[in-house]
């Protein structure tokens, strides 16, 4: 015979709802489709533009959603006409690091893998290509020179492109030992890697197979998917043997973080911000309380910041922008005959022109961008503090010195101490004459809130 059943706890029956309601979540998940296996999908990852910092976000965090997910393949699908050899650099750790396969594909007909595209094709485990596409010319262009425009830029196919500089012979060396690695580890062909970066060397597609540089030309994701499937490729060393057949390909487009990464990793947007921060801190600076320019700028100026710091940025050219800016606002102060201005543009555009160590055209700031915001800050520096040196000059109409030497009148006769109206307000006054009432008087000093005053005639 049982005994009475013991009572539950409250905290008993709260985990029996739980197991319950998970389980009816889970089953109606499953029931409505909507849960998807890993394994039956493809992540596709789409650059389509210049390497820099955004773009390495994007694939890095595209590659590690992945193999969370526990995908067993990576498209990157590029097109590029090269970029920031840091930015370069990341990638390829990257998908050196991966877990899964990472399927490189020069896509669509007429792209390009130029620079630095052609050692992250050279470092994924499969390199493709679309028909009527191209690779190579990966040599470091030289750092320094005009904003915009590419160094070594007469260079051809086939001649030495190392520059006559020790440093940039430096650099060229070191590019072509980097590449010259990843061949020897995807097994593709060591020399033409190496005369890609001292030679400028480019291929087409077609000629990129028969030369052992890449794998495969296929048109079209289906028949990459298909020339991919049952392939071998060593992942880590270890030998993973592709199974792309019924793959869905699910793209991973670029999210609001990398979006705001890249508008800020824009050359001239983070140079007009760093202006805007100085002048938001200047002014704040110049009139405290004022609040909005303080605010602005230091959210400008940390914006700009960030941006540099992912940017390859010359120091040098941010210390002369600033010593610009402070030259081209003492002009106004000093009476240097335009010495001061004039060195100061000097400065700013020099300084903007050498801010970012980089050739790379798209990483490169817009001269006519520099001279237009050089002229523009002169002028502006030059109106704005003129008038602040206006306004400072001028009369002051409020407190002590305002009444200094004003007039008021009395508003009862005394000799000694009395009562005068002086810009709209009652006063305690004090006269060594006699004053009558409503006679004019002057103002002479103050003594506290007593003020001491003299009489004034009709005529005065």
């Amino acid at each position: 015979m049982r005994g009475p059943r013991a009572p539950r706890s409250v905290y008993g029956e709260a985990r029996l709802a739980n197991r319950w309601l998970c389980t009816v979540l889970a089953l109606g998940w499953l029931a409505t489709g909507h849960v998807q296996a890993g394994e039956d999908r493809a992540r596709l990852l789409d650059v389509s533009d210049a390497i820099g910092p955004a773009v390495a976000d994007y694939v890095v965090r595209g590659i590690d959603a992945a193999e969370a997910a526990g995908e067993p393949l990576v498209i990157l699908r590029l097109d590029t006409p090269g970029g920031l050899d840091a930015s370069m650099r990341v990638i390829v750790q990257r998908i050196l690091a991966a877990e899964i396969p990472v399927v490189t594909w020069v896509a669509p007909s007429g792209a390009r893998a130029a620079s630095a595209g052609t050692f992250i094709l050279y470092a994924s485990h499969v390199a493709a290509m679309a028909p009527a596409t191209n690779l190579g010319a990966a040599t470091p262009v030289s750092i320094g020179g005009t904003p915009g425009k590419p160094a070594d830029d007469d260079k051809r196919d086939g001649e030495d492109a190392r520059p006559g500089t020790a440093m940039g012979r430096k650099a060229v060396n070191d590019a072509a030992a980097y590449i010259h690695g990843l061949a020897r580890l995807r097994g593709r062909n060591v020399e033409w890697a190496e005369s890609a970066v001292t030679e400028a060397a480019s291929l087409s597609a077609e000629e990129a197979v028969q030369q052992n540089v890449v794998d495969l030309v296929v048109a079209d994701l289906e028949g990459l998917l298909g020339a991919l499937d049952g392939r071998v490729v060593e992942v880590k060393e270890r030998e993973v043997t592709l199974a792309t057949a019924g793959l869905e390909v699910v793209e991973q487009a670029p999210d609001w973080r990398s979006e705001l990464l890249a508008i800020l990793t824009n050359p001239n947007v983070a140079y007009m911000l760093m202006l805007l921060g100085i002048y938001g801190i200047f002014f704040e600076l110049a009139n405290p309380g004022a609040i909005v320019p303080g605010v602005i700028g230091a959210i400008a100026l940390v914006l700009a910041l960030y941006a540099f710091h992912v940017l390859p940025v010359n120091y040098a050219g941010v210390a002369l922008v600033l010593i610009g800016m402070a030259f081209m606002v003492a002009e106004v102060f000093m009476p240097s005959f335009g010495a001061l201005g004039i060195g100061g543009l000097a400065a700013f555009v020099a300084g903007s022109i050498i801010l970012l160590d980089t050739e790379v055209a798209a990483f490169s700031l817009s001269l006519p961008l520099v001279i237009a915001l050089a002229l523009t800050s002169l002028a502006f520096m030059m109106f704005v503090t003129g008038l602040a040196l206006r306004q400072r000059r001028r009369p002051v109409v409020s407190g002590r010195e305002q009444l200094l030497g004003g007039v008021g009148e009395a508003l009862e006769p005394f000799a000694g101490d009395g009562r005068v109206m002086a810009h709209g307000e009652t006063w305690a006054a004090r006269s060594r004459v006699p004053v009558g009432a409503g006679q004019a008087v002057r103002i002479t000093a103050i003594d506290g809130l007593v003020l001491e005053v003299e009489p004034l005639d009709k005529e005065s």
